[in-house]
């Protein structure tokens, strides 16, 4: 299975999805290829410092994550795409309709009705309740995988 996921400038929340979604299926011995990007992503920017430093205090290195610019083929490849915010996912959809059965705001795919709110330029606690966030989702979509 691979699952990318999406956010706007793939420095934050998405880099972050990716640790953690990394992190946690290795832990579960699950199998996966995880990656991320972002839908107006320039490439080469690091994760910004706060993500780095909140995914570090739980145990997750993303220091050497590079920023992606989302592409048709990686849409293409993923198997699951999960976007931050509905947003994100309408922006995906609009341009590339065809992957409309596999597009899914992180939340939506476990049947949650929320966004995840963009923490850039927030301080270290904004960006430690936004991997917390992602996180219980994450742990949730992993154990809906397990099911299937």
């Amino acid at each position: 299975m691979k699952i990318l996921f999406v956010c706007t400038g793939n420095t934050c929340r998405s880099a972050m999805a990716e640790g953690i979604a990394k992190h946690l299926l290795s832990k579960e011995n699950l199998s996966a290829e995880v990656s991320s990007a972002g839908v107006f992503a320039t490439f080469g920017t690091s994760a910004s410092e706060n993500a780095i430093l909140a995914l570090d205090e739980i145990g997750i290195d993303i220091s050497k994550h590079i920023s992606k610019p989302l592409t048709e083929e990686m849409l293409k490849e993923a198997n699951l795409v999960l976007t931050m915010t509905l947003g994100h996912k309408n922006a995906i959809l609009s341009k590339y309709p065809q992957f409309s059965d596999k597009v899914y705001t992180l939340f939506e795919y476990i049947n949650e009705d929320k966004d995840v709110l963009d923490p850039f330029g927030g301080n270290l606690e904004v960006y430690r309740q936004t991997a917390n966030e992602i996180k219980q989702a994450i742990e949730k979509i992993i154990s809906k995988i397990k099911e299937s």
